[in-house]
């Protein structure tokens, strides 16, 4: 089937609805209906009616006194059933990563610029990490976000940060669009995100992307604990290949193959 033979198939109203759906994920409140309006080439009518069809749906829900809306319950419940089989398919072996390593393992998706942490399992040591499921982290600061950010195509990144704030959680925070697509570039060279302290004074982290079947970057996992973990070369070389390995293994679990791989890496060409 030809390109344009598929355009024929496509719905323009389910596209506009999806498309304010996006938008309105990556942070636009549609506070400003003009602004959201020409942004999506629609008319302010047509927006009122998606906003209103939408809420119904409760796939959208009033900010209350804010104004504007936000995601609502019925879309986050979509998106947790969908994120169940990452979960069942992370939990074994982070559960097995935490017990190799002695540190603390994590799975976190992203949320538009967050990301969330669903799965956390700790080594049964004295130290372990204290960030809980339902954890939201700025993506462009913390190495799970950054890693899934990394295997994005850049023009996605720049449409989810363009004009957004980018505040620093630690003087090696990324503030800048530029700033951050250059950190990206370097992780996605590196194929994981390093971290030494640059969350967190004190804490070493490092996190790897998780592929789904479509070869789309799902999900990330990092293991996290003291600095003296991550000292040495030997042991960075350590961590970091086990990581890798639990990474491909969850992967694998959600049909990545070596097919999908070769389309990753096509699609941040």
């Amino acid at each position: 089937m030809s390109a344009a033979e598929a355009d024929a198939y496509l719905s323009p109203p389910v596209q506009r609805a999806t498309r304010l759906l996006r938008r309105i994920a990556e942070g636009d409140t549609v506070a400003n209906m003009s602004r959201t309006a020409r942004a999506l080439d629609i008319s302010r009518t047509t927006l009122l009616r998606l906003l209103h069809t939408l809420q119904a749906e409760r796939f959208i829900e009033p900010r209350g006194a804010e104004g504007g809306w936000r995601i609502g319950a019925a879309l986050i419940g979509l998106a947790a059933r969908a994120s169940e089989d990452v979960t069942e398919a992370a939990l074994p072996v982070l559960t097995r990563l935490a017990e190799t390593l002695g540190l603390s393992a994590h799975l976190g998706v992203l949320d538009g610029r967050e990301v969330v942490y669903l799965v956390r399992r700790t080594p049964n040591l004295s130290f372990a990490s204290n960030i809980r499921v339902g954890s939201r982290l700025p993506a462009h600061a913390a190495n799970m976000g950054r890693i899934i950010l990394a295997h994005l195509p850049a023009e996605e990144v720049r449409r989810l940060y363009a004009g957004a704030p980018m505040p620093p959680a630690t003087a090696h925070t990324a503030t800048t669009l530029d700033g951050l697509l250059a950190r990206l570039a370097e992780d996605r060279a590196a194929g994981l995100a390093w971290s030494e302290g640059h969350y967190e004074p004190g804490i070493a982290s490092v996190a790897a992307v998780v592929r789904d079947a479509a070869a789309r970057p799902v999900a990330a996992i990092n293991v996290s604990g003291q600095v003296a973990s991550f000292a040495s070369a030997e042991q960075r070389v350590r961590i970091g290949a086990a990581l890798a390995e639990a990474a491909a293994e969850i992967s694998t679990r959600l049909g990545f193959t070596g097919a999908a791989a070769r389309k990753a890496l096509e699609a941040v060409a």
